[in-house]
């Protein structure tokens, strides 16, 4: 067993850890029993510092500026030329320096206790771990395509936490940083997305193929290795062409949401096209969009035509987020840690980026040819449904379940656990 420790700042730290549930004890660092005030104080803090930085970033000018100044300081630096980038930043110095108040000693004091290797998936909590003396092996495990130097410690090339990386370009990132063990795992996918002997990602993946090559322009140019991956494709799909769209952690980018209950109002209600709208853990999110739900006429296609995944609890949420990927074909996101969902064969659609982390992630997807940036929202209907007719997402569906990483949850717990 292991501990996999997260915050929630943000889905995507929950995200990574969720799917080391069978072999780790998932613990909250941010909200746990017992917590000091002074340390829940702290935490909340800096989760309500970026989600409100984060959303200013839709404000003009001035929530433009602010979000800019924040982003200076976990901006992710030019990868070339490849030169040391051990210097510590300022963000880096503000966090070491609450732990020299005792930040989150009450939290490794607990986990000292049965002292079983941790694996944080925030670099917060490996910071915590290291400095005041844990026990056990410390695992940090990187949750985009890209990292600054906020995610390596203040002195590196003395420390003992081993990075777990989703990508050949963080291995080299942080060894600029002066990291000294690094290893590849990829990103951990949910297994029940995966299914034993890739059973269940096969399944899903063979299905959606109809929906997002409606002319088989790209079915029948990779047919062969289509069938020897899959078996078969079928010529028509169970379900209307379903897109998912997820709303970031801390609401941002929601207007998008209600764009395309606008824009595709006409597809709903026909039942050509299905809207799964994730909003996540916040009821006033969900509420924002049953209210645009009932101007727009649309209340008789919920749960139908129109859906929206809605839990209070971090794993209800991710339950329902799951089972409803699964009937997905396109998934329309902000380039956070769902660009790694790629990998499940569905392609994806990035809204723009937040923050240079997400920069670096798009930059990833459509290097690698597993997502595309989304079009003018003003003409949506038109550059949309031509992609669609065209095959161009059906060509990154193929090339993420070709070329990505599927078992990193896997890898993970051989890297820790060495089995």
């Amino acid at each position: 067993m292991s501990y996999a420790v997260y915050s929630m700042i943000g889905y995507g730290h929950f995200r990574a850890a969720y799917p080391l549930r069978d072999f780790s004890e998932l613990v909250r660092a941010d909200d746990y029993e017992g917590i000091p005030r002074k340390d829940k104080i702290l935490w909340k803090m800096l989760s309500s510092g970026y989600a409100s930085i984060t959303r200013s970033v839709e404000l003009p000018l001035v929530g433009e500026l602010a979000f800019l100044s924040f982003d200076y300081f976990q901006r992710v630096p030019r990868f070339y030329p490849r030169r040391d980038l051990s210097r510590p930043n300022a963000a880096l110095l503000t966090i070491y320096g609450l732990m020299r108040l005792g930040f989150g000693k009450d939290l490794i004091r607990k986990l000292s206790r049965e002292p079983i290797p941790m694996i944080a998936t925030y670099f917060i909590p490996a910071f915590m771990a290291e400095r005041y003396s844990y026990p056990g092996e410390i695992y940090c495990l990187v949750c985009d395509a890209d990292v600054a130097r906020t995610w390596a410690p203040l002195r590196p090339r003395g420390s003992r936490i081993v990075y777990l990386a989703p990508t050949q370009r963080v291995v080299e990132r942080l060894r600029d940083y002066g990291v000294r063990e690094v290893r590849l795992t990829g990103f951990p996918l949910p297994m029940e997305l995966i299914g034993d002997d890739m059973s269940v990602l096969r399944e899903d993946f063979s299905k959606r193929l109809p929906n997002l090559d409606p002319n088989r322009v790209f079915i029948d140019r990779y047919s062969p290795l289509l069938k020897e991956k899959l078996g078969g494709i079928p010529e028509s799909s169970d379900h209307p062409l379903t897109i998912m769209f997820s709303v970031g952690g801390t609401g941002v980018q929601a207007r998008l949401g209600v764009s395309l209950l606008r824009k595709l109002a006409g597809e709903l209600a026909r039942g050509e096209v299905r809207l799964v709208i994730s909003v996540g853990v916040r009821r006033e999110l969900r509420d924002h969009y049953m209210s645009w739900v009932d101007r727009l006429g649309l209340r008789e296609l919920l749960d139908h035509s129109i859906m929206l995944v809605f839990d209070p609890s971090p794993e209800g949420y991710l339950r329902k987020f799951n089972e409803a990927l699964r009937r997905s074909d396109i998934l329309w996101t902000k380039p956070s840690e769902l660009s790694f969902y790629a990998a499940l064969g569905i392609p994806i659609l990035a809204s723009e980026p937040v923050g240079s982390h997400e920069v670096s992630n798009l930059r990833w997807l459509t290097k690698g040819g597993y997502g595309m940036a989304q079009g003018d929202m003003r003409y949506f209907e038109h550059w949309f449904f031509d992609w669609l007719r065209n095959g161009y997402f059906a060509e990154k569906a193929i090339e993420g379940f070709l070329e990505l990483e599927k078992l990193g949850a896997l890898k993970v717990r051989e890297a820790v656990l060495g089995r």
